[in-house]
């Protein structure tokens, strides 16, 4: 016992390894509870007992153990630092627990296992256990194995690394054990699970008995996927989804975990790699090339017994592929041939990847083989050169490809196209580019033409199977030219395509059991993806419509579609007949006249025919061939031929010019272009035929032409037309290479004028094409190159300008996806390198050559060496076919002869210079081994290697060379040198990459090792290289990587990481060019996406479909404008000045434009605090701050914009500098954020120059900027304010207007990123500036501040800061002392009278100036109760406002809203109004009187109690005598509704409404902002909610400013056309976002739709749009809109609408017939849809307007309409509802009056009976009486519902009265109480009251004028009429009266009806009673606006005329019955006054 004592008092840590068993026992079983009770999983009590871990489970006393095991469990699953203990843990687990007899001993051990892979250690778990798999004992194998398999089957195969148990699995099922053997099988079952077919290939080995028993289990196995049921620690939200899936029945598992499957695993992933060539037999060279055959096939036989191993170990297998190629080419046994190439397959299959270095020297030879006719060997080829495709990239074997399309003979272009078909089946849209389509489609269409068949069906299915794979869009415009037939051939195999994507990758692999699958997923993965920069599109590339029929785009001016006009050629005769009908007859006569007077008479006919003429009936080619009739191009009157000129010009702008056409003209084009008096009229129509049929087809066809001539003034001119037009139209699709020769001839020509245009052309060129043009005239003459020079030199610096004909419209035509694959640069220059012409060396290559090469003689070798760099020289530029170049120069890089391994280094470098981009094929099998010399010893050697590896990767980019396992392979050699070399070169190289491919993940255990290096520099190089390689893999993946290292060196290695996690540099954004494409697109600058075809497109909704969500948006979020050229600008700006490093420059400026360097402002906030650096604080910047600011700016600026911002004489580069950084701010948001600092001090330097340009850009960047920090939560700190704030309110006190505004806004926003409390001091240092505009500035931002944020902002104290403030009232200037004034009165509004002891003693003036200025705010608006502190933080922050007029009041009252109730971004936009209000405010005041406050209701009290109300409200008695006096009727007085935050009522509804009235403002920046608002709305799905209710008034107001822009802003001159279109784009963005939320845009009504619609149509034909700029793309949007319209409206509406909308378009005799055609086009469109939509559609409403569309066409009538399309649209709907309802559809025309005298119903009966569906029904019209008597019950209870429902709608009331009226004189006993019932007493007297008039009306006893009927009429018209029960209010008398004295102009407010304060009952949302004197309408809806903007106009005018005192006066509710009398009384007083 005493020894117990002892143990007992000791810690639980020390009992836990006491000697004593019982002791350790007692220390478990406490640690279990300790465990259990700790809460903070990082408590530091967990560090006790790491150490001890492994001795609770290896306790030796069994039961001690089982109760450490339960501890130990404990720990691992709540300890934080429990995964350090995994290793040694699980070790003692599987040594020592899995050998237990105990079962729960077992169990415990197991689980903690599973624990550990919880906790992220499963990797290390995993291994333990696999290496308990070679333990002797059988039990612990056995546990080992179980835990595995419990482990796959709760984690899942993406947590366990299947590779190494696959590997292991196969020798237990060898285990003599039958324990191990069982468990084995299930494992095996357990795994196939997950891999499926994937776990055959590695067990085919096994028993043949073990293997079926295996396959018996697993086809009993389910087909669905298994799923992951335990996650990691980091996997909580997988978890959290997996539990509420499985209590939601566990079903939804399957579509929800869909994007997170369990990766595939590809069996030759989980096989081991076999090495063959040392296998290979001695003699196989020897025998390889044996004279006797069958030597020959022995040695290929053994080669194809080792190439069957489905796995091959990497190796030297060039001379094996040498000897396989030669016996393939050059064998005449084609048995053997087939051989070689099964051996060639079998390489390719194993190698996989590795065997893409020798794909290039095989697959030419192939393909050349393919000539062979015989099954068995093409079939052995097919397969080799499919299995080769799968190593390699579709690129790197094009060339090899494409020189054999063209072969005579057809098999060899067959098999050609079939492999390519195949291929292409591999590829995506990513690994088979627009550039790559570029390249084959041209010989596919030559091979479509071919004469043999079979090679035709073979370019059919290549072209199927291309358009199946990236899609029809982007196919169709390289088969422009084909005929139908082809096209559908083409369709046709692509339909019959089946892609092995699409079938799953699972299935992909059962295909091969027997282990070689050919990989399914690898191929794209390994695509070394599209070249660098991809050609540019030509202008005359097809169009983007997808038409497959069209032909190159011909871009006439004003063509209505987008395809190209082309046609075929006229004989003259059809020409004559055509010009015949629109030309006068005389004109035709005395074109050919002898006299050149009447010749003249003649073409000014001719031009006034031409400019008359509609271009639809523009005969083009038959006026041209007119124009040329003889005298033709000879004419010798140079007026006459002028006026022949200007006559093409004409032509070719107007009308639809073909090519044909063009070729008409060119001759005498060109001809005339020299000629002095016509040369003018000649280059402009070579620019309007250009703007036709495109720059690059024109320029083209005119310089060839020119130079077939010997006219030298005619070269000079052209070239110099040529040169401009470049500059007007872009340089996109120029064909370079073929101008270049002409250029060349012009710079040899004689005459200088020739020489000096051909130099300015080249100097045009060199803008858009940079240094490298020079290339080309290299071997010119000195003297000439140096003019060349000179004109380069002049270039240098400037941008290429922005292109403004064609380019724009058309200058990406090709598709918008083209834009994708190349820079975004706006002008789309092609890129040089593709341009330059190349030499085929291939042939120069000789084998002599390439034996001298290899020779055992050094000398001789060198003179080979010699030779290769003379045909290279020679060449210049060369393709990259150099045939067995390659691997003659690979074996001179290891020569022990290190000057040849130097030579052989240069002649490398010369190689990558001439082949270029084009070197990327020849990176794996010449490239790497440039690498291994970096290990040379000798220095020099490898100084040469790096350079030439710098110049290849120059040419290839980074991608290649880290793609595969080659990089990893090299820095696996254990070569100091090699890999201090390498690894530099990754850390110099990686930083720039955006991306690197995944198996830069190969690389990281070899860096792990070089991190131990012996070698000093080594770990140095890998140590630098650790935070670069992290940037990119991400520090997770590194760390689980360290895993796999051995635990001395985990620990290094790992504090490594963490050292480099501190100093990660930051990872590139993506590309400017894609991410901000949209933003740069939206902001009305389209680059490659929006260039569309000039030609307007014809708006054929049919055409459009959803995928076209690439249309650009409008931008209406910020002010932000991306000039169009901006982009190109941003990119080719640049190549101008460069020489050599264009491209490296070209790439440096698409790049980031701000270097995150880690910690970098914090260390120049500690250097500037330490005084280390000037202090930022001056009074005019000194040259020191500015040289200082460089310093800091060079390091974390880019080289190129630091340039840009500090360049001294232009300050345009600075203006450009401040958009680049305004464009990337998005993308690059950290690092703007990063260099924050640096920027604002760049600003303040700016605040003190005069140039107002760069002000502007500044403050408009600083606009987009605090915004955008605010969003981000970024918080200015103190250093970063007070460097920039003193230096921003200096510009306060600007001169200018605008910079004043721009400034005190960006203080606003200001506030949101930095406390107002210490923005505050800065502006009370502002207001001791000596200028007053700054004082005054400064004063009113102080009250604004006060307003917004109450007095805790006034620092230091409150009582300090007023004096200050209070010492301005005495200021010597007006402005400062209404500012300080107001500001005063501010604090005054906040605390009241408490400001008098605040500000301290004042002179007497002062203080009577201040009194009299709060006595005039108090009679202005009610002084609220001072707000407490509280209530003045907790209050939403209420709008400020800036007083331009220094005698307007200071009236501010803060909102009292609170925050949720009025969604941010609505009350924001006030913030912009409130300068103007304040004005407007201030006049109104001063010049109307007062307005009586006779029937003002309570609106507070009413919209605040959403009880019901039941009582009436107060109403204030007033004397009313006045009213029955005669009145004088001044003139009704307009004004605009002012839009004064302050005077609105602050609800959402009320704010919503405001914002709404604005969109219809005649003012555009006023529309514009209020869009604006409304689409950040719109945008956000949790805000959208609340446009609810407001959806048909805010369409109402779009339309009306659509007209309002048709009418008036369109034909004003004055207006910029610029701001038009953002308005158009504003509103086409506002609907595109509303009509995208389904539940929102069916609210829409009818006559709302119908409206819309008319805009939206009358908008797509206005011809005026085309004139603004991108108008085509607007037109486009518009398109998109209306589809969207149909698509998401309530779909009765829509089609009722579009049916009223045709029946007025038919009507109107003015109405165009391209409007009727539009709409019907639209219901064309409904009817395709009517399947799915008929369930949704109310069939009553459509029949009656089908009804009354007939009323008023019967069929007749319809008939005798110049188009039948109107009668066929009618019909097919008609027929269309029949067939989807059948004979029910009879039972739908309950709405329609005297059916027995309608057409609709005997159409609809012959249509039913037609379709056979009329049985049992009878058309006997006596019947029809009957049948209605018959009618149901139900019908009658939803006619009369329908009815109901429009007397309590807007629109209908009276159209509802009437029906009703009808109904019941039709059915006299219908029974309407049920309807009635549940109504208000109000409600029903109304209706009896409306039948009553409609009776005395039809029975002639009206008695009173339609002037006075309104009331008794049209009572309510309204959709709120009360359904609950309410009782009548006396508001509706009060609103009568209101309107009658509004009427007769004696209130002051606008014409438009003011709407009743909207009231809420039980059942439902408050809804608007409109006007009572209104004019009810079906179809229309202005007076819905009207309404809507009448009730704002209350809301606003109650908040001021609200009279408190008596709103809730008791005696006023006594007897209501006694006011409604009294009220009627004075209505009926006042209408006989009028009468």
């Amino acid at each position: 016992m005493g020894d117990d004592s002892e143990w007992m008092k000791l810690p639980i840590d020390q009992k836990c390894e006491h000697k004593v068993w019982k002791a350790r026992l007692n220390g478990y079983e406490e640690a279990l509870k300790l465990f259990k009770r700790i809460e903070d999983e990082k408590s530091p009590e967990w560090g006790k007992y790491l150490g001890l871990l492994k001795k609770f489970v290896t306790d030796s006393n069994a039961v001690a153990q089982l109760k450490g095991l339960e501890a130990a469990l404990a720990y691992v699953e709540n300890a934080h630092v429990a995964g350090k203990t995994s290793g040694e843990v699980v070790s003692g687990v599987v040594s020592k627990v899995f050998n237990q007899p105990k079962a729960r001993a077992k169990e415990l051990g197991s689980d903690i296992c599973l624990m550990y892979m919880e906790i992220e250690r499963a990797e290390v778990v995993q291994d333990e256990l696999i290496k308990g798999l070679d333990n002797k004992n059988p039990k612990i194998v056995v546990t080992c194995i179980e835990t595995l398999r419990k482990a796959l089957s709760e984690f899942g195969s993406k947590i366990i690394t299947l590779k190494p148990v696959v590997k292991v699995l196969p020798k237990q099922f060898e285990s003599r054990e039958k324990a191990v053997r069982d468990e084995a099988k299930l494992l095996a079952v357990e795994i196939y699970k997950w891999i499926r077919d994937a776990l055959r290939p590695p067990l085919q080995g096994i028993n043949s008995v073990q293997l079926k028993e295996l396959e018996e289990e697993w086809v009993k196995l389910p087909t669905a996927a298994p799923k992951q049921s335990r996650f990691l620690r980091s996997q909580q939200a997988l978890k959290a989804k997996f539990e509420q899936q499985q209590a939601a029945g566990g079903d939804e598992a399957d579509g929800d975990k869909d994007d997170e499957p369990a990766p595939q695993v590809d069996p030759y992933e989980l096989l081991e790699a076999v090495e063959i060539l040392s296998k290979l037999p001695k003699d196989f060279y020897d025998n390889i090339e044996a004279k006797k055959w069958q030597e020959r096939k022995e040695a290929l036989e053994a080669v194809e017994t080792l190439a069957k191993n489905p796995k091959l170990e990497n190796g030297d297998f060039g001379d094996l592929v040498r000897a396989l190629r030669k016996v393939i080419g050059k064998d005449a046994n084609v048995m053997l041939v087939t051989l070689a190439a099964k051996c060639v397959a079998g390489l390719a299959a194993g190698l996989r990847k590795k065997f893409g270095t020798y794909a290039g020297h095989v697959v030419p030879t192939i393909l050349e083989k393919f000539k062979e006719k015989k099954p068995q060997v093409v079939q052995a080829l097919q397969e080799a050169i499919d299995a080769i495709f799968l190593t390699t990239t579709l690129q790197n074997i094009s060339e090899d490809v494409l020189g054999v399309m063209d072969n005579k003979n057809p098999s060899i272009k067959q098999q050609a196209s079939l492999f390519l078909a195949r291929s292409f089946r591999h590829c995506t849209q990513a690994t088979l580019p627009k550039s790559m389509l570029k390249v084959f489609c041209p010989a596919f269409l030559k091979q479509v033409n071919d004469s043999a068949p079979e090679v035709r069906d073979a370019a059919y299915e290549a072209l199927g199977t291309a358009m199946k794979v990236v899609g029809e869009k982007a196919v169709n415009p390289f088969l422009a030219d084909l005929d139908k037939l082809k096209l559908d051939k083409i369709k046709e195999s692509a339909d019959k395509v089946e892609l092995p994507g699409k079938k799953g990758g699972v299935g992909a692999e059962k295909k091969a059991p027997a282990a070689k699958a050919a990989p399914p997923a690898v191929a794209p993965a390994r695509s070394s993806g599209p070249p660098k920069k991809a050609p540019a599109a030509k202008l005359g590339g097809p169009p983007k419509k997808g038409k497959p029929a069209s032909a190159p785009s011909a871009k006439g001016k004003k063509c209505p579609e987008t395809k190209e006009f082309v046609e075929t050629e006229l004989s003259i005769e059809v020409c004559e007949e055509r010009s015949a009908t629109v030309l006068p007859a005389s004109c035709m006569q005395l074109l050919d006249s002898a006299n050149w007077k009447e010749r003249l008479a003649s073409m000014e006919e001719f031009q006034k025919a031409v400019e008359q003429m509609d271009k639809s009936e523009m005969p083009c080619q038959a006026l041209v061939r007119m124009l040329a009739k003889k005298p033709g191009w000879k004419e010798t009157n140079f007026q006459v031929m002028q006026m022949k000129l200007h006559i093409v010009g004409l032509i070719a702008q107007k009308g639809s010019f073909s090519k044909t056409s063009a070729f008409v003209v060119l001759d005498g084009l060109v001809d005339k272009i020299g000629d002095v008096k016509c040369g003018g009229k000649a280059k402009e129509g070579l620019t309007a035929t250009a703007e036709a049929c495109s720059l690059p087809w024109t320029a083209e066809q005119v310089v060839s032409m020119v130079f077939a001539q010997k006219n030298p003034k005619n070269q000079a001119e052209t070239l110099n037309w040529l040169a401009n037009a470049m500059k007007e139209f872009g340089f996109a699709g120029i064909n370079v290479k073929g101008f270049i020769n002409n250029v060349k001839t012009a710079l040899g020509a004689t005459n200088p004028a020739v020489r000096t245009a051909a130099i300015t052309l080249l100097g045009v060129m060199y803008l858009y094409m940079g240094a490298p043009l020079r290339m080309f005239f290299e071997d010119e003459k000195p003297a000439l190159l140096k003019q060349i020079d000179d004109e380069f030199e002049k270039m240098q610096g400037q941008s290429p300008p922005t292109a403004f004909r064609g380019a724009r419209k058309g200058g990406a035509e090709e598709d918008g996806e083209e834009a994708d694959e190349q820079e975004e640069d706006g002008g789309g220059a092609p890129d040089v390198m593709d341009l330059l012409p190349r030499t085929d060396i291939s042939d120069k290559i000789t084998q002599d050559m390439v034996d001298k090469v290899g020779d055992k003689n050094w000398k001789i070798r060198k003179e080979g060496l010699d030779e290769v760099a003379a045909v290279i020289s020679e060449a210049k530029f060369i393709q990259p076919s150099i045939g067995e170049l390659p691997m003659a120069l690979k074996g001179r890089l290891n020569d022990s002869n290190k000057i040849l391994v130097q030579q052989t280094l240069t002649i490398l470098q010369q190689i990558a210079v001439a082949m270029g981009p084009a070197l990327k094929q020849h990176v794996k099998n010449l490239g790497m081994p440039i690498i291994t010399v970096l290990g040379d010893g000798k220095t020099n050697v490898r100084a040469a290697a790096m350079t030439t590896l710098q110049a290849w990767v120059e040419q290839t980019g980074m991608k290649d060379w880290l793609e595969g396992e080659d990089l990893s392979e090299e820095l696996k050699r254990e070569n100091p040198f090699l890999r201090q070399e390498v690894l530099g070169w990754l850390a110099e190289k990686l930083p720039a990459m955006r991306t690197v491919p995944s198996d830069l993940m190969l690389c990281v255990p070899y860096l792990y090792s070089c991190l131990e290096d012996r070698n000093g520099d080594v770990r140095k190089k890998a140590q630098d290289a650790l935070p670069i390689f992290m940037m990119h893999l991400g520090y997770e993946k590194m760390l689980k990587a360290t895993g796999k290292l051995k635990p001395a060196s985990k620990e290094p290695v790992s504090a490594l990481l963490e050292k480099a996690r501190a100093v990660m540099p930051a990872k590139l954004a993506p590309p400017p060019g894609k991410a901000g494409a949209a933003k740069s697109v939206s902001g009305g600058a389209p680059a490659a996406k929006s260039a569309s075809s000039k030609a307007k497109p014809k708006p054929v909704i049919d055409d459009y479909d959803d995928d076209d969500d690439d249309e650009p948006e409008p931008e209406t979020k910020t002010k932000k404008v991306v000039k169009p050229g901006a982009a190109k600008k941003g990119v080719l700006g640049k190549k101008a000045p460069v020489t050599k490093a264009t491209a490296k420059d070209e790439e440096d400026r698409s790049g980031v434009i701000f270097i995150l360097v880690p910690n970098g402002k914090e260390q120049r906030i500690k250097e500037e605090k330490g005084l280390k650096v000037l202090k930022w604080n001056f009074n005019t910047p000194r040259d020191e701050y500015v040289d200082q600011l460089k310093t800091q700016m060079s390091t974390c600026f880019a080289r190129w914009l630091q340039d840009e911002l500090f360049h001294a004489s232009d300050f345009q580069r600075q203006v450009k500098a401040i958009g680049v950084m305004g464009e990337r701010m998005e993308d690059e948001l950290e690092g703007t954020v990063s260099c924050l600092d640096l920027i604002l001090k760049w600003f303040t330097l700016r605040f003190f120059e005069t140039n107002s340009t760069v002000l502007m850009k500044v403050l408009e960047y600083l606009k987009l900027l605090f915004p955008m920090l605010s969003r981000e939560n970024y918080h200015l700190n103190e250093y970063e304010a007070s460097s920039f704030i003193p230096y921003l309110i200096l510009k306060v006190g600007e001169s200018k207007d605008v910079v004043r505004k721009d400034v005190r806004a960006i203080l606003t926003m200001l506030c949101k990123v930095y406390p107002a409390s210490k923005v505050f001091p800065f502006l009370m240092d502002g207001t001791k500036s000596k200028n007053s505009k700054q004082r005054a500035e400064c004063l009113e931002e102080l009250g604004c501040l006060i307003e917004n944020y109450g007095m805790n902002v006034c620092q230091p104290t409150p009582a300090k800061s007023m004096k200050e403030i209070a010492v301005h009232i005495g200021d010597r200037d007006n402005s400062v002392r209404n500012a300080a004034l107001n500001t005063v009165l501010a604090v005054y509004n906040v605390c009241g009278d408490q400001v008098y002891k605040l500000i301290g003693n004042l002179s007497e003036k002062e203080m009577s100036m201040l009194e009299e200025r709060v006595k005039r705010s108090a009679k202005k608006t009610p002084a609220a109760a001072p707000p407490s502190a509280r209530q003045a933080a907790e209050r939403e922050r209420p709008q400020r406002e800036h007083p331009s007029n220094p005698n307007a009041t200071f009236m501010r009252k803060p909102a009292q809203q609170p925050q949720e109730d009025v969604p941010n971004k609505l009350k924001i936009m006030y913030r912009t109004y409130r300068i103007q209000a304040r004005a407007q405010n201030a006049v109104r005041e001063h010049s109307h009187p007062s307005i009586p406050k006779e029937f003002q209701l309570d609106l507070d009290m009413i919209e605040n109690d959403h009880t019901r109300v039941s009582e009436l409200p107060d109403l204030v008695q007033h004397k009313l005598d006045e009213l029955l006096e005669p009145i004088m009727m001044p003139e009704p007085k307009i004004r605009s509704v002012s839009p004064h935050f302050d005077d609105l009522h602050n609800s959402t509804a009320s704010t919503i409404n405001f914002v709404i009235s604005q969109v219809a403002s005649g003012d555009i920046n006023t529309s514009i902002q209020a869009l604006a608002q409304i689409d950040e709305v719109l945008r956000q799905e949790d805000k959208a909610e609340a446009m609810s209710g407001h959806i048909d008034q805010f369409l109402i107001a779009t339309f009306m400013q659509l007209r309002l822009i048709y009418n008036t802003h369109m034909a004003d001159d004055r207006l910029e056309k610029k701001d038009i279109f953002k308005l158009y784009s504003c509103i086409i963005g506002n609907m595109l976002s509303l009509f995208s939320m389904e539940s929102l845009a069916r609210e829409a009504s009818m006559g709302v739709l119908k409206d819309l619609m008319h805009g939206l149509i009358t908008l797509m034909l206005d011809a005026r749009v085309e004139d603004i700029e991108d108008g085509q793309q607007l037109i486009r949007s518009v398109n998109l809109l209306v589809v969207r319209v149909l698509e998401k409206s309530d779909q009765t509406n829509i089609l009722s609408a579009l049916l009223v909308l045709l029946q007025d378009s038919l009507t109107t005799s003015s109405g165009s017939p391209m409007f009727s055609e539009l709409v019907m086009k639209c219901l064309w469109r409904m009817i395709r849809f009517l399947p799915e939509t008929i369930n949704s559609i109310n069939l009553d409403r459509i029949l009656l307007d089908v009804h009354n569309f007939m009323k008023v066409y019967p069929k007749e009538k319809l008939k005798q309409l110049k188009s039948d399309v109107p009668h066929r649209t009618l019909k097919t709907l008609l027929h269309t509802l029949c067939k989807l309802t059948g004979a029910k559809i009879l039972d739908h025309m309950s709405m329609i009056e005297n059916k027995n005298d309608s057409e609709l119903e005997a159409h609809l009966r012959r249509v039913v009976k037609h379709s056979g569906n009329f049985s049992g029904m009878k058309s006997d019209r006596g019947t029809e009486k009957g049948q209605d008597d018959r009618m149901s019950k139900a019908n009658v209870s939803d006619i009369l519902s329908e009815i109901f429902k429009k007397i309590g709608s807007k629109e209908n009331t009276k159209e509802g009265l009437t029906e009703l009226y009808e109904y019941k004189q039709k059915y006299s006993d219908a029974d309407l109480e049920p309807f009635l019932r549940n109504t208000s007493q109000f409600f029903q007297s109304y209706v009896e009251r409306g039948l009553r008039v409609i009776e005395s009306e039809r029975e002639g006893k009206g008695r009173v004028q339609p002037s006075s009927t309104v009331i008794p009429q049209h009572g309510l018209d309204s959709g709120s009429v009360p359904l609950n029960g309410e009782e009548m209010k006396p508001a509706v008398y009060y609103e009568r009266l209101k309107i009658l004295r509004q009427r007769q102009g004696l209130e002051n407010n606008s014409r438009q009806a003011q709407l009743l304060q909207q009231e809420e009952g039980d059942s439902g949302p408050m809804r608007p009673i409109t006007s009572l004197l209104s004019k009810p309408s079906v179809a229309s809806s202005t007076d819905m606006l009207q309404s809507k903007l009448s009730q704002l106009k209350e809301s606003r005018e109650s908040h001021f005329q609200q009279e408190q005192s008596h709103s809730h006066s008791p005696t006023r509710c006594s007897s209501p019955s006694a006011n409604l009398d009294d009220l009627k009384k004075r209505l009926e007083r006042i209408k006989s006054n009028r009468q």
